[in-house]
């Protein structure tokens, strides 16, 4: 218990508890229409995006976000048009971007011939919770409360074009729109995340409780409300035991929302 009290007297771990809750929440919400409409791997392609991006900024002397959140937000709607204007799927095409791995290679070749591995790249590619700063909390409470309101005020809307979007569009539904809405709001939350998860590890976030809530729940709403909960108690888990335990933050998390994953699966056989 007296651990648990100090480590909430460091300024950085109060910062990484902030954001890392925040950001926990938006992975899982968006999450879930993601893994349902077969987004589930957008946060590994655009991972891979944005990690290039950092590079090539930090190679410059440029501030990374404002370089990398218009690139990644570009390549979220690239995907977007590349499934909507061809007859390849969801998971082909982010598997195209993340298979490839242009954007990853160019940001490690760039890294090598200018600055090398320093410390900051080294926390973009495996995460860091020294990297958080008071911005990255603001941000990421301005980005909750986007996507908060994105799922109170057009819950109904989302539901319908993640189950049939043929039908919300005869139906006169803005499929584009919300469509849109989706990728930008993930776009921004794989770039926050990052610099705690490190681009290898970001996607666990949009995938993990998704999937356990779905071993669990059965109602789209119930599925949604369960996934923020496991994102955030597997969140805080995480870090606590980072701290306790001296380990990465980003793998100490991936293994609790691992653990939850195989808990919810237990529950399910349980229920039969």
């Amino acid at each position: 218990m007296t651990l648990l009290l100090e480590m909430f007297t460091y300024p950085f771990i109060v910062r990484a508890f902030a954001a890392g809750v925040l950001l926990s929440l938006c992975a899982a919400l968006l999450g879930v229409p993601l893994v349902l409409k077969r987004y589930s791997m957008i946060g590994d392609g655009l991972s891979h995006v944005s990690f290039g991006a950092l590079s090539v900024a930090l190679a410059c002397g440029w501030a990374p976000l404002p370089v990398s959140i218009p690139v990644v937000i570009v390549a979220a709607l690239g995907l977007l048009r590349m499934t909507e204007c061809s007859r390849m799927g969801a998971d082909a095409a982010i598997a195209v971007v993340s298979a490839s791995s242009l954007a990853l290679a160019l940001g490690i070749i760039v890294t090598s011939l200018t600055t090398g591995m320093t410390t900051d790249v080294d926390s973009y590619m495996f995460g860091s919770i020294l990297a958080m700063t008071q911005a990255d909390v603001v941000l990421s409470a301005l980005l909750c409360v986007g996507v908060l309101v994105l799922f109170v005020l057009f819950y109904h809307r989302l539901f319908a074009i993640t189950f049939d979007e043929n039908f919300s569009r005869a139906t006169g539904g803005k499929v584009g729109l919300y469509n849109t809405l989706l990728s930008v709001l993930t776009a921004l939350t794989i770039v926050l995340g990052m610099r705690m998860m490190g681009a290898m590890l970001i996607s666990s976030l949009v995938i993990f409780p998704a999937l356990s809530a779905m071993r669990v729940e059965k109602s789209f709403r119930g599925v949604v409300v369960l996934a923020g909960v496991l994102s955030v108690l597997g969140f805080c888990a995480g870090l606590t035991g980072s701290y306790l335990l001296s380990t990465p933050v980003g793998a100490s998390v991936v293994v609790v929302d691992l653990l939850i994953f195989l808990l919810c699966c237990g529950v399910r056989r349980v229920r039969g």
